[in-house]
């Protein structure tokens, strides 16, 4: 008798949140990139445990274990590059996701809580990819471990401190390849906690719209409708993932990684992943090697002010033109700065680095709060 209530209730919960749940009839497929998200997520836990039966998280072997996956587990080269493409996938949704919620106003109350887990998710992403970069112990990975760790000894007082208990001692050595895998195994079970957290606010708060109307209205259940809808974002996904992993594994990385890691020989030019460009331009433009680091990390944090520092009344982009037009300059900046990112650390990319990381942070801390209330004005006077 117990067991059947407690299977009736978990069918109820089950029916409540991906059946019946009521979902704004308006929903265009920008809304389907959560679901891919959270595809993304499952397809990284399960590739990755696949990956940690395998892999020897030490100096002398990490190299070789990951050749040895390549060339003699079964599958091991398909679970290796799906792993290593799906966190580009992952990212690349995730930035998408983002996009969609700045132009629509998924930032502004009462999603606030939504849009703040959001983040998290963002920053222990990119926490768990950095940590998961390093463990390949190739050229480019032990270098930018040597480099972005480094940077913590911009911070007076602790930042030593901190940067020996990132190594584990006194280099980038083997106590440090064994405290990343350890937590890039563990984070990304933390990140699923946080997502199921972001999908109960979600469902408790409500789903945003293209018009930026109440969602309390014009509501249809998301079974059939929004499940056929997202089955279909995830085959064009699925198809878009799989040209990578079939006939083009390496672009998205560095070559320098097929290389075993030498601590006697610096590369050239030292970069991180592509979905770190962005922010390691923003560091790179800023002489002062402090405020760089500091920049580098409110590139993130400051996406968390947005529920705060907002002033319009009007949530959708479609009803707001002035700030519609400085959201595309955003996107523009972004890929600028992603550019910039991977570019020699020289004369004028550091120039234009500098006025990209300018619009970048006056975006977020004043047009924001400024275009609310400009538009505002305009709506008032007509």
């Amino acid at each position: 008798m117990i067991l059947s209530i407690k299977q009736h209730s978990l069918f109820q919960l089950i029916s409540a949140h991906l059946i019946e749940y009521p979902t704004p009839s308006n929903l265009t497929l920008f809304w389907n990139y959560g679901f891919l998200a959270a595809m993304c997520l499952v397809t990284q836990l399960l590739s990755g445990i696949a990956l940690a039966m395998h892999f020897t998280p030490h100096v002398d072997l990490a190299f070789l274990s990951v050749e040895h996956i390549m060339r003699d587990v079964n599958g091991g080269w398909l679970i290796r590059y799906i792993h290593a493409n799906g966190a580009s996938m992952f990212f690349i949704t995730v930035y998408i996701h983002i996009a969609r919620g700045l132009y629509y106003g998924s930032y502004m109350q009462p999603r606030g809580l939504v849009w703040t887990l959001g983040v998290i998710i963002l920053i222990l992403m990119m926490a768990t990819a950095f940590m998961g970069y390093v463990l390949v112990w190739g050229q480019m990975s032990f270098w930018a471990a040597t480099v972005i760790t480094n940077f913590f000894t911009a911070f007076p007082v602790v930042g030593d401190k901190i940067v020996t208990l990132l190594w584990g001692g006194f280099s980038v050595d083997n106590a440090t390849l064994n405290r990343f895998f350890s937590l890039h195994y563990l984070l990304p079970f933390l990140i699923a906690g946080v997502v199921v957290v972001h999908m109960a606010a979600v469902h408790n708060d409500g789903s945003n719209n293209p018009l930026g109307i109440s969602s309390h209205a014009d509501k249809i259940s998301f079974f059939p409708y929004f499940f056929i809808k997202d089955t279909l974002g995830l085959v064009g996904g699925l198809i878009f993932f799989s040209f990578f992993v079939y006939y083009s594994p390496n672009s998205l990385g560095h070559s320098d990684n097929y290389i075993p890691a030498n601590p006697m020989s610096t590369p050239e030019h030292i970069v991180p992943e592509w979905y770190f460009l962005f922010a390691y331009a923003i560091l790179r433009s800023i002489p002062n090697k402090l405020m760089g680091v500091l920049a580098l990390f409110a590139s993130l944090l400051v996406l968390l002010l947005l529920p705060l520092i907002n002033t319009s009344v009007v949530r959708s982009s479609l009803y707001r033109p002035l700030y519609q037009k400085f959201f595309w300059f955003l996107v523009a900046d972004f890929f600028l700065l992603s550019y910039l990112g991977q570019a020699p650390a020289e004369s004028p990319y550091i120039e234009v680095g500098q006025v990209a990381t300018v619009y970048y942070f006056g975006f977020f801390i004043l047009l924001v709060p400024i275009l609310g209330r400009l538009e505002k004005n305009l709506v008032s006077s007509i």
